[in-house]
């Protein structure tokens, strides 16, 4: 009895490839998986909204028909940020990136709404089952500008501009300052908001 289950056991393994290749039914045609993008500034603008343009469309280019990217640029932070990305999450977008400390918090209230949805947030530090944070280690070249500005300093004094007290620039104010200091113990940075 069991030489005849093995027997047929055997034979059915042997068979289940051919009959469910032939039997299989074609694939539906997937739907692309959408994907937004939210900028501070205009795309005319170089730099930081430019980059995450350029990246957009390099998903788009490596992905082609299994994503359709969209953005929208110019959206100030605050109330007018977390409209545009409920807006986005709403039109079924599945992952929207804001790339602006500053959209942190509406992100984190959207996100909250759109449980199914994923969201990075570039340059934030907060996150939730659906949002991730994103950072760059830009502290690395501000500290190697450090040690650059404590090796050429004559007066132990170095000047340092900063836009906000975001973490990303306390990070780089940071760095550079430790850098100077690892060469030249009696350095001092004036930061200047």
């Amino acid at each position: 009895m069991y030489k005849n289950l093995a027997a047929t056991l055997v034979a059915a393994c042997f068979f289940l490839p051919v009959f469910s290749q032939t039997t299989k039914a074609p694939d539906a045609a997937k739907e692309p998986l959408k994907a937004a993008w939210v900028y501070v500034a205009p795309l005319t603008d170089a730099g930081w909204v430019r980059q995450h343009d350029e990246g957009r469309k390099a998903v788009q280019a490596a992905l082609g028909d299994q994503v359709k990217t969209t953005y929208v640029e110019n959206v100030p932070e605050g109330a007018d940020a977390e409209r545009v990305i409920r807006d986005l999450a709403a039109q079924g977008n599945k992952i929207i990136f804001t790339p602006s400390f500053g959209y942190m918090e509406p992100t984190m209230r959207v996100a909250r709404e759109f449980p199914d949805v994923r969201f990075e947030s570039i340059t934030g530090y907060k996150t939730a089952a659906n949002v991730s944070a994103a950072n760059a280690r830009y502290y690395e070249g501000r500290y190697l500008a450090g040690i650059a500005a404590g090796r050429m300093t004559k007066t132990n004094l170095a000047g340092y501009v900063a836009g906000f007290p975001i973490p990303e620039v306390l990070q780089g104010i940071n760095a550079f300052t430790l850098g100077m200091r690892s060469v030249n113990r009696q350095a001092q940075v004036k930061v200047l908001w």
